[in-house]
C-alpha cells in the first residue's frame, strides 16, 4: 500500500516544543497549582522536585508552546529526486502556527495529501491542533480530524507503522536510522535537550536545525519502508 502513495503528495513534519515559561515561578498561581496536579504522577516515579518536574511541562499542550516545525517534501530536479525541508521557527507561537496553516492552506499546483511524522498520532498532528485551538486558529483540513471516519484521515506514523499491529511497541527515531543506516549527525541535540538550549543556552538556530535532521530522517525512514533507496546527503536541500 505504501508504494501506491504519490511521495510528492506527502508533507513529512516534526516539531519541538518547549514549557511556556522558563521556570514555573513565572506562572500565575492557578496554572502553578494546575501543574502541581497534573506532574503528581511525574514527580512520585522519578523522584523530582516541583521545579525540576516542569522542565517536562512541554511535552503537554497545555502547559508548553511550539517553538518550532519543521517540514519537508519530495520533489523533482534535473530528473533526480530531492528532499525540500523547511522550517516555521520563533518565540511568537502564534506566528509560527500561522505561517505553518498558511502552508498547508494554500499550497499550488500540487496540494500535500497526507502528512507523515514520527509518532505523530499520538503526539505531532493533536499537539498542533490544540495549540492552534489555544492560540485562536482555524485547524487546516487536512490536520482536522473531526467527524472523520479513521480511513478518512490522511495521517501517516512512522512509528505507527514499524509496530506491525504490536501496540505496545515504542521505536524511537535515532534506533530505527541506526538499524537501516541512515546517516545522523554524531553532534546533535536530541529532544531532552530542547528545553535547555532554548531557556539556558538561548539558541533557537540549533534547534531548527536539530528539527530539520529529524523530519529528514523521517523521510528516509519512509522510503526504507517502500523498500527504495536512502538519499544522498546533498540530494537534502534546506531552503
Amino acid at each position: 500500500m505504501l508504494n501506491q502513495i504519490n511521495l510528492e503528495e506527502v508533507l513529512f513534519l516534526d516539531i519541538e516544543t518547549v514549557p511556556e515559561q522558563s521556570s514555573i515561578a513565572l506562572l500565575d498561581e492557578e496554572m502553578q497549582y494546575l501543574w502541581t496536579e497534573k506532574s503528581r504522577f511525574i514527580r512520585e516515579r522519578q523522584e523530582l522536585s516541583l521545579e525540576e518536574s516542569y522542565h517536562q511541562a512541554g511535552i503537554y499542550a497545555e502547559f508548553g508552546k511550539i517553538i518550532c516545525i519543521s517540514a519537508g517534501y519530495f520533489a523533482q530536479r534535473g530528473g533526480e529526486r530531492i528532499f525540500r525541508v523547511t522550517s516555521f521557527f520563533g518565540h511568537d507561537e502564534k506566528e509560527v502556527l500561522l505561517e505553518f496553516a498558511q502552508l498547508l492552506n494554500q499550497r499550488q499546483g500540487n496540494p500535500f495529501n497526507l502528512l507523515c511524522a514520527h509518532n505523530g498520532k499520538e503526539f505531532d498532528f493533536p499537539y498542533l491542533c490544540r495549540r492552534m485551538v489555544v492560540q485562536g486558529i482555524s485547524i487546516p483540513a487536512l490536520l482536522d480530524m473531526a467527524g472523520k471516519k479513521p480511513w478518512e484521515i490522511a495521517h501517516l506514523d512512522t512509528m505507527e507503522l514499524w509496530k506491525f499491529g504490536d501496540y505496545k511497541h515504542y521505536t524511537a527515531l535515532k534506533l530505527l536510522a541506526k538499524i537501516f543506516g541512515i546517516p545522523t549527525p554524531k553532534d546533535d541535540i536530541d529532544g531532552s535537550q530542547v528545553r535547555a538550549v532554548y531557556y539556558d543556552e538561548n539558541d533557537l538556530d540549533r534547534i531548527e536545525r536539530y528539527c530539520k535532521k529529524d523530519v529528514a530522517t523521517v523521510a528516509q525512514i519512509f522510503l526504507k519502508y517502500r523498500g527504495e533507496k536512502l538519499l544522498h546527503t546533498e540530494q537534502i536541500i534546506s531552503v
